[in-house]
């Protein structure tokens, strides 16, 4: 019953992507990104160390791929901006691994919160003509 949960989510998110604009899959990614870092501060709470790394490596995946997204040549000194705050976001989250440091997760999710606060912000109607950094 869980693994056919599981898949059912998975297919059911592929398909939300697959739909989804480029704003919405935005927006996506920093959803997964803080759920997998409470996952990963709840995990360390509870001394279960298989899933924090698990959660842990898929918050990483994910603030990543925000990372990447960023439209440097359009986002000027805001992109830049933008791929500091997430660098610094990966190192908080590799010494909460390493040091199973609670807090080092809050510092992340606090920033990540921000950010996404920016991002929710977008009128829908501006939607599709704004890149991840020309909006934030």
């Amino acid at each position: 019953m869980r693994k056919s949960l599981q898949s059912y989510r998975k297919v059911s998110l592929e398909n939300e992507i697959s739909v989804a604009s480029p704003h919405r899959v935005i927006q996506m990614m920093f959803e997964g990104a803080l759920q997998r870092i409470a996952q990963s501060r709840y995990a360390i709470e509870n001394g279960d160390i298989g899933n924090k790394g698990i959660f842990i490596g898929k918050a990483i995946g994910l603030i990543t791929g925000l990372n990447s997204s960023l439209n440097m040549d359009a986002g000027g000194e805001i992109a830049g901006n933008l791929s500091n705050l997430y660098d610094f976001m990966l190192r908080r989250i590799s010494e909460a691994n390493i040091n199973n440091d609670i807090q080092a997760l809050d510092d992340v999710s606090d920033i990540l919160k921000i950010i996404k606060e920016g991002w929710d912000a977008i009128p829908e109607e501006d939607h599709h003509t704004v890149s991840h950094t020309e909006a934030v």
